[in-house]
């Protein structure tokens, strides 16, 4: 409990009819021990009656209250604190304002605002922040969000004028923009980061709704529980389901369940477009999984004591892409602490907060607070998250060798077309490109046209996990790696060190060798930081290491396939 508060009356399982309180203090809406197993705690505050005087009504620990239009009879409640759970506003409650004030504690919690049933019109009271003392205060508590369920974009507007920040479909700024589709909300401070201007939120703007990643399952995937298996679109927080440590399943809550939409980009490499890996019923072993399982390509499967995203072991046929989908609903589920759950047989991973939580709800917008506490794999996980090759790559071939043996078509292990010339050249502003007119020892010299002060170095490129397999975790596009570069005229050699030098410069990825070597992606800016000079130079360009390539996308092992 983070709010220091005497209870006159403790509220701790689920209320759906008519509670008489007649009670003069405050009120506690919690999950604690004496919850009946499965309960959310859903108070709904439209069944309270005889309500007295009322001072604070303080929601914590996951539970819920929905203050819905019922609340216009029940003046006396004062205030409503969200500290850890949630506070849903439905039915006529914001045209009403009948709520005296809305406060979020310091263990953050999510205010819901549903538009079904709601006029348009912004709630009066200004949501604000307090400590564990109930004082007022600037400090963004962790995980505090604002969710519009049954919305596909909201839009949020700073006032740094008031320091109110305005969040909904209701905005009226300055006369100059009017939205009027539904309910907003007035919150204290710029929790959200917002700069000048209008920002939007969508449910749909990216697979994960914030150009991340996704970790998630689809629709169908059974989860263990206690009383058998569950499918994660029908689990729900505050359900049970069986968490194993050391081997050893255990009974663990639900704390969060989400779910968005994900649209695939087909123009994308099949490992980032969007489409989910389907893994093939007992690719892994013998009843595992005992369906056809399918994850996100990020999603995390447990092998030995350690988690390996799923899509290093994609093999094209036993775990492979699947191009049936162009988009799809996607979900997960929270456990108290990161846990390894069992899915379709399979051992994999509950959700693991990294920043990425705003892309779930129910089926619309989520706001997330600048304050949301993030979880890092090193620190939270609930094992070791592996990428490491020597590890990765036995237990890929284990798995394609299980398929092969089970007389299935060959899978990734096979060879392909590769190439050892890099194609390297150069590209000037005007469009000329400029081929070597010397390459030795590694170094390939081009003569420049006059007055030319930048270059683009052009080359194939190729990436680690299609040459060498996807058991290597390097997804980069790698065109050349240069290290000395010279530029040399009728009287002078210069040495040219802009790429190892400015670490915003395009097409380059970070320095390697100690600050001595850097990786184009097949087409980096090159600036000569010299004067224009009306006669020929030599640019010299040691190239480190290139290649292979592959021949062509189509010789390459298909990943994907329609199921």
């Amino acid at each position: 409990m983070a709010i220091n508060l005497l209870f006159d009356k403790v509220i701790d399982y689920s209320v759906e009819d008519l509670i008489n309180l007649n009670v003069t203090g405050n009120i506690l809406i919690t999950r604690d021990a004496n919850t009946p197993a499965g309960d959310p705690v859903v108070v709904n505050l439209s069944n309270l009656a005889d309500v007295q005087a009322l001072s604070r009504i303080v929601v914590e620990n996951g539970a819920t209250v929905v203050a819905g239009g019922g609340l216009a009879s029940v003046g006396a409640i004062k205030n409503i604190t969200v500290d850890g759970g949630t506070l849903e506003l439905g039915g006529s409650v914001i045209a009403a304002n009948v709520l005296s004030s809305i406060n979020v504690g310091p263990d953050g919690g999510n205010i819901k605002v549903d538009s079904a049933g709601v006029g348009v019109g912004v709630l009066s009271n200004v949501v604000t922040f307090i400590d564990s003392n109930g004082n007022s205060t600037s400090t963004i508590p962790n995980n505090f969000t604002v969710d519009f369920p049954d919305s596909s974009s909201v839009w949020g507007y700073y006032n740094p004028l008031t320091n109110i920040t305005t969040v909904g479909l209701d905005l009226d700024i300055l006369g100059l923009i009017d939205v009027s589709l539904g309910p907003s909300i007035k919150i204290s401070g710029n929790p959200f980061g917002l700069g000048f201007g209008v920002k939007e939120w969508t449910n749909s703007s990216n697979p994960d709704g914030t150009g991340g990643i996704l970790i998630c399952y689809l629709a169908g995937s059974m989860i263990r529980t206690p009383t058998g298996d569950v499918a994660v679109e029908d689990l729900r927080e505050g359900d049970t389901i069986l968490a194993y440590v050391n081997g050893e399943a255990e009974p663990c809550q639900i704390v969060w369940a989400g779910h968005a939409q994900a649209k695939v980009n087909p123009n994308l490499e099949d490992d980032e477009a969007g489409y989910p890996v389907r893994i093939v019923k007992d690719a892994i072993a013998e009843g595992v999984p005992y369906k056809d399982m399918l994850v996100t390509p990020e999603h995390c499967l447990y092998f030995d004591g350690r988690f390996v995203p799923v899509r290093m072991l994609v093999n094209g046929n036993s775990i492979f892409y699947d191009r049936t989908f162009t988009s799809y609903t996607y979900y997960h589920i929270e456990t108290p602490k990161h846990a390894v759950i069992m899915a379709d047989g399979m051992l994999s991973e509950s959700y693991l907060d990294t920043g990425n939580r705003a892309s779930f709800r129910s089926s619309g917008v989520v706001v997330a607070s600048l304050g949301s506490k993030k979880r890092d794999w090193s620190v939270d996980a609930a094992a070791p998250l592996c990428t490491q090759k020597d590890f990765v790559q036995p237990l890929f071939e284990k798995i394609a060798n299980r398929h092969n043996a089970a007389g299935q078509a060959l899978c990734q292990t096979v060879l392909r077309d590769l190439l050892a010339n890099p194609d390297i050249k150069l590209e000037t502003n005007t469009g000329k490109r400029i081929r070597a007119i010397k390459v030795q020892d590694g170094h390939y010299t081009f003569m420049l046209p006059a007055n030319v002060q930048s270059v683009q170095i052009v080359s194939r490129t190729s990436r680690p996990c299609d040459v060498e397999g996807p058991f290597v975790d390097d997804r980069r596009k790698l065109g050349v790696a240069v290290g000395q570069i010279t530029l040399r005229d009728a009287r002078n050699v210069l040495e040219v060190s802009t790429h190892l030098e400015n670490e915003e410069l395009p097409g380059w990825y970070a320095l390697e060798q100690n600050g001595t070597a850097r990786w184009t992606n097949g087409n980096a800016k090159l600036d000569l930081n010299v004067r224009p000079a009306s006669g020929i130079r030599m640019l010299s360009v040691q190239v480190l290491a290139a290649g292979p390539y592959l021949v062509s996308d189509a010789t390459a092992t298909q990943l994907a396939k329609r199921a």
